[in-house]
């Protein structure tokens, strides 16, 4: 795991995400080797006691917090307000699950508590499906909040990924997982690094 850590680090993403629940199969409670300068630890939380998110945003240096989980309005001031005090630099991503129904009125409450959206195709269970959602809904978007699509994207992405990409929606970041994954948790860098370079040359 270490190991294939660095390997992806060396391929110079923006962002590294460590899931944080341990009902997932990519639970990660190892110890994560020293990073390019640059990258930023993102963690991975579902309905997490704050206690404990703040344990380990300390134990490991986390940049961002990514709550995947119900967490409510109150929930993230409550959070806030523990990482104003203690971690100010650290960001706050909220995670939403999106089919062809979903309301982005839902958003408003949340628009000037975090710091970005997460928009994953929405499954049965927490965490990812493995499948994009239809991105024309994203036409509906009301809001200039950045916002970090993710949700099934892999090599066969590429050509719709470079089309979203010269809209005017703020997309802050791309989040490639499963498509990626040898096994829970590990990735294949190489082709990693082949979709790194197809996004870069259009």
């Amino acid at each position: 795991m270490k190991h294939n850590i660095t390997e992806v680090a060396e391929l110079q993403p923006d962002y590294l995400g460590f899931i944080f629940y341990e009902k997932s199969p990519r639970y990660f409670d190892g110890e994560i080797p020293e990073l390019p300068k640059g990258i930023k630890k993102v963690g991975v939380f579902v309905d997490e006691k704050i206690s404990k998110v703040i344990e380990l945003c300390k134990k490991y240096s986390l940049d961002v917090i990514q709550l995947h989980g119900n967490e409510n309005k109150e929930y993230i001031l409550d959070l806030q307000g523990y990482l104003t005090l203690y971690y100010p630099d650290v960001l706050v991503w909220k995670v939403f699950s999106v089919d062809d129904i979903f309301d982005f009125n839902q958003l408003s409450v949340f628009e000037n508590k975090v710091d970005a959206f997460l928009f994953d195709t929405k499954g049965k269970e927490k965490g990812g499906t493995g499948k994009t959602f239809d991105w024309e809904i994203l036409k509906k978007y009301p809001s200039k909040k950045p916002f970090i699509l993710s949700g099934g994207i892999g090599l066969e992405e590429v050509d719709l990924l470079k089309k979203i990409l010269k809209t005017d929606l703020p997309i802050h970041a791309i989040d490639v997982n499963s498509k990626f994954e040898i096994e829970p948790g590990m990735k294949d860098v190489s082709a990693l690094k082949v979709f790194i370079e197809i996004l870069k040359h259009d």
